[in-house]
């Protein structure tokens, strides 16, 4: 039974799907938008809200938190100096999912994941 599992599996390792997450956060976070399959997209837009609130709370624990989850410490440097400042006054909901269509090689749903 799936009762309570937040997350997909991808068919993958733990360790090559977590790396996996972490690359399109990174990537989403530096270029503000990612093109994924829908299924991933789902996972990383959890990820991101997560790392934004990070930013938010701008302590030296939480800088921390965002450098060793984050790919690139530049990225993380983003996150505190400039995203922290543009959601100041939002409570969350920090990305939005559009929905582009379907892969043509495999036919897997795509969809673009940005930032508001």
């Amino acid at each position: 039974m799936r009762h309570r599992v937040e997350s997909k599996k991808f068919n993958r390792p733990t360790e090559h799907r977590m790396l996996m997450l972490r690359n399109l956060v990174t990537d989403l976070l530096r270029y503000e938008k990612v093109e994924t399959t829908e299924a991933k997209a789902r996972a990383v837009r959890r990820l991101a809200e997560r790392v934004i609130t990070l930013g938010k709370e701008g302590n030296l624990a939480a800088r921390r938190q965002a450098i060793a989850f984050l790919t690139d410490e530049w990225v993380a440097q983003k996150v505190f100096d400039v995203l922290a400042k543009r959601y100041a006054e939002r409570n969350g909901g920090y990305t939005r999912l559009i929905k582009l269509g379907f892969r043509k090689g495999d036919g897997a749903r795509i969809a673009r994941l940005e930032l508001v």
